[in-house]
């Protein structure tokens, strides 16, 4: 008997649950990445556990939702305490945890931003996405036009999509005619030669800028000085499309931009948030201030789906944005606004600020390492614990995607070898060409566990090259 079967009454065998899944259950909500699929029984701190017991160690803690670990006890045990006292209430009344988790995120958003706001709740990153929208369109009098980067990821719901670059999340679902303008986002390692990362982050912003010069570039009216585009959507460091991070001065070169032509800067920080990258939200770093962050995943370390946006007064208050504006049953819910609440006391509390960056160096200097011997390795980066690998060819810089899904493969088989014992890993594929490893591990996760992900990385590449 397994560990996990004294938690549940009957326990399926893997090989009846896959074919009960191939014949019963829709693909359409989910990602095959491997065939057959991976099927997990219990989870720990930076691990999960297949039915066999074996441990994979974890380095993409679900997309970056269970920032916090598994299991972590100190928000399970909310969790518990909420289900006994309050666990639904119905999204027209308030509760008490509600209320503190919106006062919390908007006078954190004061402090750092110096602006007055007002919290906005949903039920997914992709919804609150949505409520953005109809924000930032309520506010510019029905524009509906927006800019995005080139790699952004935002959401595959309708609206969500229309501002997500990949058109294969769009290909199926009709013509999408208000489609953003997708701007190039400054990419270092795949810079144009001759051009220090720098001086192509100074031309993106050229490029941007460029768009307003007269009539004729196609988004301003200067006798009215109007834009036709509303906001610009950005992901501060780009998650699906391989954790990219740009030059520390990119924003507020094109920040500047925006606030001359009166267009609103919406921070995605779905992925990012939550002390991904050593701040509450990754927009911190770049010394610039958005008009709507967007917020959800890790808010309840994966417990509850639990989304929201913070956005300024003047674009939110009940005058401009009245009850009934967007509306879901589940959006405040209880359990949800409980874990959002403790999740951003533990996170000051524990002082992540500091401790997300000194772990992050850490592994960073050993993806550094790695990177010396294996040739593979193109480029490595990162902020705080939000980390990238680009896997190449042996030139170091040919996008390789073969070469990391047999890494992928190899790592979910759970052959891999610790002290004697098998041993798995779990990755997750990102980057605009599907050849970089993006690392989003448990900010807890410890130094040794840090060096026992580079031993791994080390044997997964040696033994994805033999083929």
């Amino acid at each position: 008997m397994n560990a996990f079967d004294k938690n549940t009454s009957v326990v399926i065998d893997d090989a009846q649950l896959l074919a009960d899944e191939a014949k019963y259950s829709s693909f359409g909500d989910t990602v095959h990445y491997v065939d057959p699929p991976k099927i997990f029984r219990t989870c720990a701190g930076s691990y999960m556990y297949d039915t066999a017991g074996t441990p994979f160690l974890d380095l993409q803690m679900w997309y970056s939702a269970v920032n916090f670990g598994y299991g972590n006890k100190r928000l399970n045990n909310v969790l518990k305490q909420q289900i006994d006292l309050l666990p639904q209430v119905a999204s027209q009344y308030l509760h008490q945890t509600r209320i503190e988790l919106a006062k919390t995120v908007a006078l954190d958003a004061k402090k750092k931003f110096g602006l007055d706001g007002r919290v906005h709740f949903n039920v997914g990153g992709a919804q609150a996405i949505e409520d953005s929208l109809k924000i930032v369109r309520n506010a510019r009098n029905g524009k509906s036009l927006m800019f995005a980067f080139e790699g952004g990821y935002h959401g595959r719901t309708l609206g969500a999509s229309s501002i997500t670059s990949s058109y294969r999340y769009r290909r199926r679902f009709g013509h999408f005619g208000e489609r953003a303008m997708f701007l190039p986002f400054p990419y270092p390692f795949r810079r144009p030669k001759g051009m220090t990362a720098e001086e192509y982050s100074d031309s993106c912003v050229n490029q941007f800028a460029r768009l307003f010069e007269t009539e004729y570039n196609g988004v301003w009216d200067p006798k009215t000085n109007q834009c036709e585009y509303a906001a610009f959507y950005v992901e501060p460091i780009q998650g699906t499309g391989g954790y990219v991070v740009p030059p520390m001065g990119f924003f507020k070169g094109l920040k500047k931009v925006l606030d001359q032509y009166g267009i609103l800067l919406v921070s995605d920080e779905i992925q990012m948030g939550f002390w991904r990258t050593g701040k509450l939200w990754s927009i911190e770093h770049f010394g610039v201030t958005p008009d709507i962050v967007v917020f959800g995943k890790a808010l309840t370390n994966g417990l509850n789906p639990l989304s929201g946006l913070w956005a300024r007064e003047e674009l939110i208050n009940p005058t401009i944005f009245p009850p009934g504006s967007t509306h879901s049953t589940f959006n405040s819910n209880p359990l949800g606004t409980s874990l959002g609440l403790e999740v951003i006391k533990m996170g000051y509390e524990l002082d992540y600020e500091t401790t997300v960056p000194k772990k992050g160096a850490h592994f960073l200097e050993g993806l550094r390492d790695l990177q010396k011997r294996h040739k593979e390795i193109g480029d490595v980066d990162g902020l705080g614990l939000a980390l990238r690998a680009e896997i190449c060819t042996d030139d170091g810089f040919t996008p390789n995607k073969e070469l990391l899904d047999r890494m992928v493969d190899i790592g979910l088989a759970g052959d891999l070898e610790h002290n004697g014992k098998r041993i798995g890993l779990v990755l997750d594929v990102g980057g605009w060409y599907k050849n970089v490893i993006t690392f989003a591990p448990s900010l807890d996760i410890t130094h040794e566990e840090i060096d026992l992900a580079i031993s791994l990385l080390d044997q997964l590449l040696t033994k994805a090259k033999k083929g």
